[in-house]
């Protein structure tokens, strides 16, 4: 198994969206992964939310790096006047998106919408690095 693919809860070695034909199938494949064993149900609902704050830490502990990444190329941008706005690099950044949403059985929208939320943030966080202008000496 490839190691950059979701596992299923519990560790299972099966991708979670293998073989998929739509948004839904893969939901339905991925609700059908849940753990079944003899434990009871409240603790396995217990380790699944452990596991999904994990995950939620990890998330956001990424996306502040990502912040601070791009006030570093902010930065850089404003000392070597380098306008900020990259249009194709945007793009860029979307269709690698879009094609992580293929792979995984994502629905592309909402990947879409997640970094337009991010893209904008981005944007307004380079406009006030830049627009301080400090720059060259």
């Amino acid at each position: 198994m490839n190691p950059e693919q979701p596992r299923r809860a519990g560790g299972h070695d099966t991708p979670l969206a293998a073989n998929h034909t739509s948004d839904a199938t893969a939901l339905t494949q991925r609700m059908q992964a849940a753990p079944c064993n003899d434990r009871d149900p409240m603790e396995v609902l217990q380790a699944l939310r452990d596991e999904l704050d994990g995950l939620d830490r990890t998330l956001l502990e990424t996306l502040r790096q990502r912040l601070a990444c791009c006030c570093r190329i902010g930065l850089h941008k404003r000392d070597h006047a380098i306008p900020m706005m990259q249009p194709h690099r945007i793009g860029v950044v979307q269709a690698r998106a879009a094609a992580f949403a293929a792979q995984h059985g994502m629905s592309p929208a909402f990947l879409r919408a997640i970094y337009e939320l991010i893209i904008t943030e981005t944007c307004r966080l380079e406009d006030e690095i830049i627009g301080d202008k400090p720059g060259p000496a």
